[in-house]
């Protein structure tokens, strides 16, 4: 029997996990008493000559195809070659936008941490067991007893400073009302000497000038970041360095550009103040570090996307990082980022923090959570083994 762990066969499921009183909007889904949505899930299991298993459960968007491209690479191969599985997985990718990656490597990571019996972060030399923590909202909506108004906005602020949270996020409308965007902005404000607080339009403002109203309105209240304000996707160096040059407030972009050296070219062309990372997104806990340790290179700092027990092994082994995202929280909903697949303890919901505002990360090898399958075969669409 080989020292190290030979992958044998790699199983994707996909499936459709129901969302409650939620409908699909145009950037994701808003809250909406009585509808129903769903969102689709894919997990991924890497099984070894050793018996140990690599999984992980994913939500990135259309990564289907490129992970079904890129899983023949890695049978009859190490197990713990993911530097060599990285380079090569973005060679075959090389035409798409690489998100295929992530899923497989962040599997990849909690086999060996399984492997050595070690949670990732400690892999990685981490040594942060509990991270700061900012809520992050779902997308504001039309609905009574929601984020329906600018004053929703603010009283769901106030409602998680007192759980303890020392941040807030604004995920407004779209498409958007500019005029209803600086409300929500000034209303949210009134809490500016309690929490740090930001705002991520998600691309919607039609144009530059839009942009730059709802910017000043974020300078007047001290506003910790602004982004992704743009409807360019996020992703115009030129555009962005012009709104940062203007702005007080400093800017936050790269979630929609991925890999190391799309956010490094971003830096350098000074069209961001933050860094952002996703492992998903971001070829993985391995592209993720590669981007943490390139930012720290610039002096500036990494701000990860999204909640996951990925983040949290990244976030606790990145010193330049200020908070972890919980989201998409709302006042009357689970969160839809985060499906209850897991067996063990591992939660992503907005009583998740402690009193100061903090999440844990977990202790138990690899990834350190465990997976519900009975639970989610009730939704399963289809499987696909690779060996």
């Amino acid at each position: 029997m080989n020292e190290y762990p030979i992958i044998k066969k790699i199983t994707f499921n996909r499936y459709q996990f129901p969302l409650e009183n939620m409908r699909n909007h145009t950037l994701s889904w808003v809250y909406e008493p009585g509808s129903k949505s769903a969102r689709n899930i894919i997990s991924i299991k890497i099984d070894t000559d050793l018996g140990i298993s690599g999984e992980y459960f994913s939500i990135a968007p259309g990564t289907f195809d490129q992970m079904r491209a890129i899983a023949p690479i890695l049978i009859g191969q190490n197990g713990l070659n993911r530097e060599n599985f990285y380079n090569l997985a973005k060679v075959v990718l090389r035409k798409q936008d690489k998100m295929g990656i992530g899923p497989m490597d962040i599997a990849l990571w909690d086999l060996a941490g399984k492997y050595y019996d070690t949670p990732i972060f400690r892999l990685l030399g981490g040594s942060r067991t509990k991270l700061p923590t900012y809520a992050s909202t779902l997308h504001g909506d039309y609905s009574k007893g929601g984020l329906n108004s600018p004053e929703a906005f603010r009283d769901f602020a106030q409602q998680c400073h007192e759980l303890g949270y020392k941040a807030f996020k604004i995920h407004p409308w779209a498409p958007a009302n500019i005029n209803q965007e600086i409300r929500v902005v000034n209303e949210v404000g009134k809490l500016s000497d309690k929490m740090n607080l930001m705002i991520d339009p998600c691309c919607v403002y039609e144009t530059y000038a839009d942009a730059l109203r709802v910017g000043r309105a974020c300078d007047e209240n001290n506003y910790f970041w602004y982004e992704d304000p743009l409807q360019d996707g996020g992703v115009s160096f030129y555009a962005h360095k012009k709104l940062r040059q203007t702005l007080k407030t400093p800017l936050l972009q790269g979630e929609h550009l991925h890999l190391v050296e799309t956010h490094t070219d971003m830096a350098i062309a000074e069209a961001t103040d933050f860094w952002r990372a996703d492992p998903e997104y971001d070829g993985g806990i391995t592209g993720t570090m590669k981007i943490a340790h390139a930012a720290e290179g610039f002096g500036m700092d990494l701000e990860l996307h999204i909640a996951g027990p990925a983040q949290r092994h990244c976030m606790a082994a990145i010193r330049n990082s200020n908070y972890y995202e919980m989201g998409l929280v709302h006042p009357e909903l689970s969160n839809p980022a985060s499906i209850p697949v897991y067996k063990n303890d591992y939660r992503d919901e907005i009583d998740t923090i402690d009193s100061d505002g903090y999440v844990t990360v977990s202790e138990d090898p690899g990834l350190g959570v465990e997976y519900d399958y009975d639970y989610a075969k009730k939704f399963l669409i289809d499987s696909l083994v690779i060996d």
